[in-house]
């Protein structure tokens, strides 16, 4: 596989990344196997955050015997330096290594720097003199942030949402992090799940030689199908690019990514998945959502409190109850 130096990191990173939020869902024989046939076949950085429940047992299972052949990239939701400390040691302990090759902050409100009162920033460098961390990262849904963050300084990588229907501002962060030699683990290539031509997102997104896509991986047939195109890479063709324009003139900048912030919600909405229905209804079988369960789902929108929580947690600043009540009258009307 193509290898790369990831940023200032150094490190020499394939150019195909492996996401390790849908791992948590299958057997654990079954995640061994998907995880040790990807290092087998050159994808050698794998993206995993302590909230992702059994994640990071599961590369620890699978690497304990091969350390030194990946690149483990982890994150933590912590907001105090003891939380922070205790994350990082849980982390080192399921993953079964002494080390984190790159911790990042996980999409935190603002960016962690040296002698905050938060004291988070001070606490990691603290934890990398200590061989614990060797490189800082932060992960970031708001353009914002991950703007400050690269110009900061402070960070090696940065891991970012980045697909073929990105905006233009979105596109600038990644000749930033070029400007400042600083690493991009592309996250969303396939926007939660709303794109389904993997072919045009990897043929966009073979086009930015310093971004690692972390694409999440399920099934052994999804892997085949990256590994395929890492080794016979598309070029990005008329054809192809008439496939993006049309998903970028169908989807605008009002869709729900299911980064899964607004949750949990008090009425028990779906929100990830109801915010996007309309365009889940085009794309797969819909006899599944007509079914009780999703019947039910609908209509729990109906039960919203208005407390905000949703709007309020959104890193993409959507008007999330204005979109869970346009698709639920999508859906009603599909029915």
């Amino acid at each position: 596989m193509e290898r790369i130096v990831f940023g200032k990191t150094e490190l020499s990173a394939g150019r195909t990344g492996f996401g390790c939020i849908p791992i948590q869902r299958i057997p654990y024989e079954e995640s061994t196997r998907l995880l040790r046939h990807a290092v087998e076949n050159g994808v050698n950085i794998f993206d995993t955050a302590t909230g992702y429940t059994t994640s990071e047992d599961r590369l620890g299972t699978a690497f304990h015997d091969i350390r030194k052949d990946v690149i483990i990239c982890t994150k933590s939701q912590a907001t105090t330096p003891d939380d922070l400390v205790k994350n990082i040691e849980n982390s080192l302990q399921k993953l079964r290594t002494d080390y984190l090759d790159v911790f990042q902050f996980h999409n935190p409100s603002f960016v962690p720097r040296p002698g905050g009162e938060d004291g988070l920033y001070d606490t990691l460098l603290k934890l990398q003199a200590e061989g614990k961390v060797r490189h800082i990262g932060i992960s970031a849904h708001k353009t914002h942030n991950a703007i400050e963050a690269v110009e900061s300084g402070l960070y090696s990588v940065l891991q970012f949402p980045f697909s073929y229907i990105s905006s233009n501002q979105e596109m600038d962060i990644v000749a930033l992090c070029r400007k400042h030699n600083v690493g991009i683990l592309g996250m969303k290539a396939l926007c939660g799940g709303i794109l389904s031509n993997a072919k045009a997102a990897f043929a966009f997104l073979r086009q930015y030689p310093e971004v690692v896509p972390i694409w999440g991986i399920q099934k052994m047939s999804e892997l085949e199908e990256i590994l395929g195109y890492e080794k016979n890479p598309p070029s990005l063709d008329d054809a192809l690019q008439k496939e993006i324009e049309a998903d970028k003139k169908e989807f605008s900048a009002s869709f729900c990514r299911a980064c899964g912030y607004c949750l949990p919600c008090p009425a028990k909405i779906p929100i990830p998945m109801a915010a996007r229905m309309e365009f889940l209804q085009r794309r797969m079988p819909t006899a599944k959502f007509y079914e009780d369960e999703w019947r039910e789902n609908m209509r729990r929108i109906d039960d919203c409190t208005g407390c905000n929580h949703c709007i309020d947690n959104c890193p993409y600043e959507l008007d999330v109850v204005g979109l869970l009540k346009h698709h639920q009258e999508v859906y009603y009307k599909n029915e």
